[in-house]
């Protein structure tokens, strides 16, 4: 096997793909045949909160290979975008720096591409300004801005009230359309590294009965009893870790609204149409050069490992 060297070129390994796509063993398959460190692309997984829920490896899956960035913020804290990739830019470098190769495994597609291309330097939004906008009527929003920002609004659903309003709020603030500030993107990683990506995109039907099934162990793994501890600290409503897949059903549960039945049905719904939106974004999103393995790969995983690190 031609074996790469982590500071040659600056050589980063990218494994991504929906959840349950295999996606962190086949990372492990790959730190296992170079000194490696394995740095977290999931912005669920980010949450000390979340062990259960977002699937997080333990200790012994982790089979001691050094893993950065995993449950290493307090659910009390929303993080962003920005913030990760400036994180794994630092655990990037480390890992170079003790000539190891850094191999980002996630699903967030927002947060590779802001770490490889990275973000547009918007200034502050006016605090009034954004609570004007978000005030309006999304049919008002939309025709507002088609009005001040043709170009976006042709982008976008008329129906994608968040969206619409970050638009409105970005010309009325700034002056400048969105895409203006889209087009000059700073911070990126990308022209600096040298990229060995790969993109798991399983068979669909596959995929959601791993979901379901996944889903079951994280019951029995406790995820019912990291909700109710979640709970307990009376954390507010519209922080991520609130927001994740699994603690709204399993709250209503505890609090008795609804069955067992009824919020396991729930859950794991909402779990395969995000790992459905995961799909799509990866299929569609990821540059068409990035390796790409569509359906199962189980029986090829050295061949795999070997063409990544070339």
């Amino acid at each position: 096997m031609n074996i790469i060297s982590p500071k040659q070129d600056q050589n980063v390994a990218l494994v991504v793909g929906p959840m349950a796509s295999g996606k962190s063993a086949l990372a492990l398959d790959i730190a296992k045949k170079q000194p490696s460190v394995i740095i977290n692309a999931d912005s669920a997984q980010v949450y000390s909160d979340l062990t259960v829920l977002s699937a997080r490896p333990t200790e012994q899956e982790m089979d001691g290979i050094e893993h950065q960035l995993f449950g290493y913020i307090d659910g009390s804290e929303a993080c962003s975008a920005a913030r990760w990739a400036n994180d794994a830019k630092t655990a990037i470098a480390n890992a170079h720096e003790r000539d190891l190769l850094p191999i980002l495994v996630g699903g967030t597609g927002l947060y590779v591409r802001v770490l490889l291309d990275g973000i547009a330097p918007i200034p502050e939004i006016d605090a009034e300004i954004r609570e004007k906008i978000r005030k309006l009527e999304a049919l008002e929003a939309y025709q507002a801005l088609q009005t001040l920002d043709p170009v976006s609004a042709a982008r976008l659903n008329a129906a994608d009230i968040t969206r619409i309003q970050r638009a409105l709020e970005v010309i009325q603030s700034t002056g400048k359309p969105l895409d203006h500030w889209q087009k000059n993107k700073t911070g990126g990683i990308a022209a600096n590294i040298q990229l060995h990506p790969l993109v798991l995109l399983p068979p669909r039907e596959w995929l959601y009965e791993r979901c379901d099934l996944r889903f079951d162990q994280m019951i029995d793994m406790g995820a019912l009893e990291e909700v109710q501890r979640l709970i307990s600290r009376k954390l507010p409503s519209n922080l991520p870790v609130m927001r994740a897949i699994g603690v709204s059903e399993l709250a209503k549960w505890l609090a008795g609204d609804i069955s067992e039945e009824a919020a396991l049905e729930q859950a794991k719904t909402a779990t395969r149409q995000y790992a459905k939106r995961q799909y799509t974004w990866f299929r569609n999103q990821s540059p068409s050069e990035w390796m790409r393995i569509e359906g199962s790969f189980n029986n090829d995983i050295d061949s795999i490992i070997e063409t990544i690190l070339r």
